[in-house]
């Protein structure tokens, strides 16, 4: 398949494979003092299980997973206050196929829907909007989740909503940003890495220089990185030899998706929609400072925090995680997705506790999905 198969190339991953071993060699990199290279973005994750790299690179290389995917460290308060919109009468609730079972503190919005909440799912919040169309009689709500990837066609969708004056339209605002949490695991005393793989999807938006400060604040090596086996074969590399020659910066490998200043149109429609909030909840994280966004005051009629009185609109009380859940550590990298005591005991994919297990970008669904069972050493 054109662009794909030659990113898939095995002679190449061999190259690649035996060029990484010679740099790690090189470094003196060893199962006892691996060097630690933190994929930020769940998709990587995937791809690293889905073609066994975390087998075929050198012993010396250890993978530790990131915050992965915005379901994934959506807090559970927020979850029950989807639920709790749901519930109310007059309410279409619409959300992406991957936040329908993420458990809350109550329930999951799959389990508000069997207990007959209109909980629907969809591809693009444009369905959102044409069935509000179709509706005018009741209140959709698209629960809008996603880090920078998604934020733009929200963004557009509510530019439209608020063009043809669609009252009873509204967004519950759950967008986030990537920066943010990574300054807040680098100023973490204990998580020890050695170089970061960037969000590819995130960077087609945003474009490499907000991450800038990681290699000019931190001195780490960053390299923003497609999802084929060869492109995170090559980003490993990457980072290695940056390594190897005692420098830092930000690089980008996926140059034939990702431009340097990201897509101004995209960027514009999120400055023109969005606001930084004070601060927002991250799963195994807490709050962090500016990492939300919510909407402006201009179109404050289609933000479902006030129109419902809810969320960060009200003060409330923090959710605790479910007993034996351990989604928090696994998240930001503390713990390998087999060192929960939960993980396919309690935790599995018909049964989750938590979102890491749920969410196609999940850690716990790619290390259940592709094997990687066996209790971590």
């Amino acid at each position: 398949m054109k662009f794909a198969s030659e990113f898939r190339d095995p002679a190449l991953a061999r190259a690649l494979l035996s060029a990484i071993a010679d740099k790690a060699d090189a470094l003196g990199a060893s199962r006892a003092k691996p060097l630690h290279i933190m994929e930020i973005c769940g998709g990587h994750t995937h791809s690293i299980f889905r073609y066994g790299l975390d087998k075929l690179v050198h012993e010396g290389i250890e993978f530790i997973h990131g915050p992965g995917c915005p379901v994934c460290v959506l807090p559970m308060a927020r979850v029950d206050e989807c639920v709790e919109i749901a519930e109310r009468p007059g309410v279409i609730f619409t959300t992406f196929g991957d936040a329908m079972r993420v458990p809350g503190h109550r329930k999951s919005l799959m389990q508000a829907k069997a207990g007959g909440a209109d909980v629907r799912m969809v591809y693009s919040p444009l369905d959102a909007l044409e069935l509000a169309r179709r509706n005018p009689e009741r209140e959709v709500v698209f629960f809008g989740l996603g880090f920078e990837t998604t934020t733009p066609s929200t963004a557009l969708s509510v530019q439209q909503a608020a063009r043809e004056g669609l009252r009873n339209f509204s967004v519950f605002c759950n967008h986030i940003t990537v920066p943010e949490p990574i300054k807040a695991l680098l100023d973490d005393p204990d998580m020890v890495l050695d170089g970061f793989i960037g969000p590819g999807h995130v960077s087609m938006v945003i474009g490499v220089h907000p991450y800038d400060f990681i290699a000019r604040d931190y001195g780490k090596p960053i390299v923003v990185a497609g999802f084929e086996p060869t492109d995170l074969l090559q980003s490993i590399l990457m980072i290695l030899t940056q390594v190897a020659e005692g420098r830092a910066a930000v690089e980008n490998q996926y140059g034939r998706v990702v431009p340097e200043h990201g897509n101004p149109v995209s960027l514009a429609a999120i400055d023109d929609v969005y606001e930084k909030r004070p601060s927002f909840e991250w799963r195994g994280l807490g709050e962090i400072d500016a990492s939300g966004l919510r909407i402006r005051p201009k179109y404050r009629a289609f933000d479902a925090e006030e129109k419902f009185g809810i969320g960060y609109a009200r003060t409330r009380a923090p959710v605790p995680e479910i007993a034996g859940c351990e989604c928090g550590k696994v998240m930001v990298g503390k713990l390998k997705p087999t060192q929960c005591p939960q993980f396919g005991k309690g935790c599995s994919p018909e049964m989750p506790l938590g979102a890491l297990m749920v969410s196609s970008e999940g850690a716990c669904a790619a290390y259940w999905q592709y094997g990687s069972r066996v209790a971590a050493e």
